[in-house]
């Protein structure tokens, strides 16, 4: 089918658009970790805005959870999230109804219990974030491996505000804050 779409493209004499994707800016998490991770001052240039990243919880016992938040809004109920969730042996499904936190749950973690070596992958997408009337809404993969067991999560998250996003927050929900070397830059994708 990808041959087909592709065979489509060429015949039609539409290349592919390799230049859809402009870096904004990259964080990288230094010595004693970070609370969060935030991104302001976020032109309205772009069509959807993804997040790429290596992230890392500072959480002692078990993982954590990966919070985003947008435009500062800390208000529990205008958070929304769904999950599909394995961890190499099983499968669910859960949600984040609003009013239960001040993010919306949108990755997981490993966090300082896991290896040393141990980060999640993530990436993000943020989408229409500047046109307006809308609700904002966004989805999200992520996982990572810990020899056998580990975790990856499709996400969707919900901020009920139809305000253009202009920053963005990263984070951990049960944690205190993110490990050193812990890493994620902010994309624009042209429309």
């Amino acid at each position: 089918m990808i041959g087909a779409i592709t065979a489509g493209l060429f015949s039609a004499g539409t290349p592919p658009v390799t230049n859809s994707y402009e870096s904004i800016a990259t964080v990288s998490v230094g010595i004693g970790g970070a609370s969060s991770i935030s991104f302001s001052s976020i032109a309205s240039t772009y069509k959807h805005l993804q997040l790429r990243g290596a992230l890392r919880g500072s959480r002692v016992s078990g993982n954590d959870i990966l919070g985003i938040q947008f435009n500062g809004d800390t208000t529990s109920a205008n958070y929304v999230s769904h999950r599909l969730i394995g961890d190499g042996s099983s499968a669910a499904s859960s949600y984040t109804a609003s009013g239960t936190y001040s993010s919306s749950w949108i990755a997981d973690m490993p966090a300082t219990t896991a290896a040393a070596n141990v980060f999640n992958g993530v990436v993000i997408d943020v989408l229409d974030y500047a046109t307006a009337n809308k609700n904002r809404v966004g989805r999200a993969l992520s996982g990572y491996d810990l020899n056998g067991s580990g975790s990856i999560w499709l996400s969707s998250q919900l901020w009920l505000n139809t305000s253009a996003v202009t920053s963005i927050t990263l984070v951990p929900v049960f944690g205190t804050g993110f490990a050193q070397y812990s890493q994620i830059g902010l994309y624009g994708i042209k429309g």
